[in-house]
């Protein structure tokens, strides 16, 4: 009876003492699923902006891979010109490329949809019930970049292109369908795909055999 008592195990102790590191992404998780259900305001008809939520649905149609894929291979079919040719099938190769990473990362992270999320999308697919990271947010990204650089545009046309990546991005978040760092990442690995892209440029030098069936 006078002994002293036997110590716990060390996964029964509570940790009075949890590290910095966790309190720190335990406050940023925190804080981006607050600010992001507060910026959610097209989540339904019945949110702060509900009346806005159509044009929001057809800025998200106008980042969805479909039309894009659809669009760059119909150019890519009626093209005449070796240059156009070539700029076009390195973006259907940027494109394909976004949608396996995406694809990967969401299925890696299996980060939930937030809960104000209205499952209304246009043509999903099964990982599509992850969050994590927005593909409108990284195609958005990848396809601003790409066209910058390979397309020669008047500097209002450049401003709309920017324009359209962050509009596409922001509503991502009003629409409820992402979380703020679900976007936030998406942007940065958008970017990062397209220098993936530049580095492994298709031409008639490196990929004869793909330019010789166009």
């Amino acid at each position: 009876s006078g002994a002293a008592a036997a110590p716990l195990p060390e996964e029964d102790c509570m940790k009075l003492n949890p590290s910095f590191v966790g309190i720190a992404l335990s406050s940023l998780l925190a804080i981006d699923l607050w600010a992001s259900k507060r910026l959610g305001v097209c989540a339904g008809e019945g949110s702060a902006w509900g009346s806005a939520r159509p044009l929001m649905k057809v800025i998200e149609v106008s980042g969805h891979g479909i039309p894009w894929l659809l669009g760059t291979f119909y150019g890519l079919c009626q093209s005449d010109s070796s240059a156009a040719r070539e700029v076009l099938l390195n973006l259907l190769f940027a494109l394909l490329l976004d949608l396996v990473m995406v694809a990967v990362v969401k299925g890696l992270v299996k980060r939930p949809r937030p809960t104000h999320n209205k499952m209304d999308m246009f043509v999903t697919m099964s990982v599509d019930k992850y969050s994590f990271p927005s593909g409108h947010a990284t195609r958005a990204a990848l396809v601003c970049r790409f066209v910058l650089r390979h397309l020669v545009l008047a500097v209002p046309l450049r401003v709309l292109v920017v324009l359209w990546a962050l509009i596409v991005s922001i509503s991502r978040v009003m629409l409820g369908r992402h979380n703020m760092t679900d976007v936030l990442f998406g942007l940065l690995l958008g970017y990062a795909l397209y220098g993936v892209v530049e580095h492994c440029w298709l031409s008639p030098v490196t990929a004869p055999a793909l330019f010789a069936l166009w």
